[in-house]
């Protein structure tokens, strides 16, 4: 982390109620010293039950509920942290909505619904956030979580990969528009390849998905977690969107 940060910084990880991805980071950042705010919408349980993890090892977090497709619930958000630490340094983006569907039954409802969570959600977040770490002297710095595999679709997930293949597009965005008013403010992503497989998946579409990148093995959270880490403390890494997935983007036989 910049050496310009407070003691204790603060960093907001959305979606970070269930246990996946988003879950891991805060776990990772808490490693590092980073004070918490664990971000659910309807996983609010279970981010509760996660601080109550974080504070026995006498780490600072709260929970906070928002739905991310309303604008007045993430300023209210960004409002009670700032209220309850003072300051953000750092905001990772993972919440997202992934579902399945053949084209023909998907509907412009579906469309919406994901482009609401994935792309708009994560915009105004970054909005929000970033300009409360452009009133800081000192910054802060922002990951947003995409896919790498938005370059190469998979079939049957047409309403998801629309809304997941902006981010990296939001990413230069606000790295350019928040750097402008603040140059300690910096953007970047991490793409995720296979890692976290669902648990219903076919035996053989997983050993495909393992045989398709150049590694040869699944990925782990604590992959992407150790990523986010990364772009969070170099402070010479800006607009970049990096892919963590072992190969599969670049790889073909």
């Amino acid at each position: 982390m910049s050496a310009s940060y407070p003691q204790n910084p603060v960093a907001l990880v959305t979606g970070a109620g269930a246990p996946r991805i988003g879950k891991c980071i805060a776990r990772v950042l808490a490693e590092k010293g980073y004070q918490l705010a664990i971000h659910a919408n309807t996983a609010i349980d279970e981010a509760e039950a996660a601080v109550r993890e974080f504070e026995k090892n006498s780490v600072q977090a709260i929970a906070v509920k928002a739905d991310l497709k309303n604008e007045s619930e993430i300023e209210k958000m960004v409002c009670e942290i700032t209220d309850h630490f003072g300051h953000i340094e750092a905001l990772v983006n993972t919440a997202g909505i992934w579902k399945s569907g053949d084209l023909e039954d998907i509907r412009a409802d579906d469309v919406r619904e994901h482009f609401e969570v994935n792309a708009l959600g994560t915009f105004l977040c970054c909005q929000r956030v970033g300009m409360q770490m452009v009133s800081q002297d000192h910054g802060g710095s922002i990951v947003n979580i995409g896919d790498w595999s938005t370059i190469r679709p998979c079939g049957d997930y047409a309403a998801y990969y629309p809304s997941k293949g902006t981010i990296p597009t939001i990413t230069r965005c606000f790295a350019v528009e928040l750097a402008r008013r603040n140059p300690c403010v910096r953007v970047n992503a991490v793409l995720p390849g296979p890692v976290l497989f669902p648990e219903d998946m076919p035996e053989a579409e997983r050993k495909a998905e393992i045989a398709g990148t150049l590694v040869k093995r699944e990925g782990h959270p604590q992959n992407v977690a150790d990523a986010v880490l990364m772009l969070l403390e170099n402070d010479f890494i800006t607009g970049v969107s990096l892919p963590v997935d072992g190969g599969r983007s670049i790889y073909s036989e």
